[in-house]
C-alpha cells in the first residue's frame, strides 16, 4: 500500500507546479483514488477493490464499501504494530500450505478455478492477499493465545451444547469426549482470541485519527 503512494504523490506534485498535461484525464483513466487517510498512511480504493475480490473469491458475495474499509483499517492497525515489533513475514512454506488449504476448502480444483476467474484475481494476487492475511492472523495468535485459558468444564459444556447437537442433527454419531477434546479446545482458544483481538482493536480505533473518503468517491 505506501509504495503505491508514491506515483500518486508524484502525480500531484506534478499538478501543483504546473507540470501536468493541459487537457485533464478523462475520469475512466483515473486509476486510483485514497478511500480513507488513517494516520500518515493512506487506503486505496484498490485496496479496498482487492479485498472486494478475494471475498468474492472465498465466501461467494462481498460486504459493503464501508464494511470492506473498516476491515482494511483494522488491518492497518495489526500490521502497523507487528511490524513495529518486528514480526517476521510468513515463509514460503506457510503461504504454500494456506493456498493449499484455501484450495481445498473448495469442492474440487475446477471450482476454484472457475470463482478466481469470476472474482477476476490472478494466482499472484490471491497469494499475496493470503500472505497479507496469514501474518496478520499469525501476529494476533502471537498476541492474544497465551492469555487466554480454557479449563476443563469449558469443554465440557461446548461438547454438550455444540458438538452433539450438530452431530445429531446430522445423523451421525456424536465423537467420544476425549476423541474431540483437543479440537474443542482450540476452538475455544480461537474463539478467545478472537474476543480479545476485537476489544484490543475497538480500543484502537478509538485512538486513530481517520478520515474516510468514501462518499467522495461516489460523488
Amino acid at each position: 500500500m505506501r509504495g503505491r503512494l508514491i506515483p500518486a504523490l508524484l502525480a500531484s506534485l506534478a499538478t501543483v507546479f504546473g507540470l501536468a498535461i493541459a487537457r485533464p484525464l478523462p475520469a475512466q483513466e483515473v486509476i486510483d483514488r485514497i478511500a480513507a487517510r488513517v494516520e500518515n498512511d493512506v487506503i486505496l480504493m484498490s485496496d479496498l477493490r482487492e479485498l472486494s475480490r478475494y471475498q468474492q473469491l472465498v465466501d461467494g458475495k462481498t460486504e459493503s464499501d464501508e464494511q470492506l474499509l473498516n476491515r482494511l483499517i483494522d488491518q492497518w492497525i495489526v500490521r502497523t504494530e507487528a511490524e513495529a515489533s518486528g514480526f517476521p513475514q510468513p515463509s514460503e512454506e506457510d503461504v504454500n500450505r494456506e493456498m493449499e488449504r484455501l484450495q481445498r476448502s473448495f469442492a474440487s480444483p475446477e471450482e476454484y478455478e472457475s470463482r478466481k476467474k469470476q472474482s477476476g484475481l490472478s494466482d499472484a494476487e490471491v497469494r499475496r492477499v493470503v500472505a497479507a492475511q496469514l501474518y496478520l492472523s499469525n501476529y494476533l495468535d502471537s498476541r492474544f493465545r497465551p492469555s487466554v485459558q480454557i479449563d476443563a468444564k469449558a469443554i465440557e459444556d461446548f461438547y454438550q451444547k455444540a458438538v452433539i447437537p450438530r452431530a445429531q442433527a446430522r445423523g451421525q454419531t456424536p465423537p467420544p469426549l476425549e476423541a474431540a477434546r483437543d479440537s474443542i479446545q482450540e476452538a475455544l482458544v480461537q474463539r478467545g482470541i478472537d474476543e480479545q483481538a476485537d476489544r484490543w482493536l475497538k480500543e484502537s480505533r478509538a485512538r486513530l485519527h481517520v478520515d474516510k473518503l468514501l462518499d467522495e468517491e461516489t460523488k
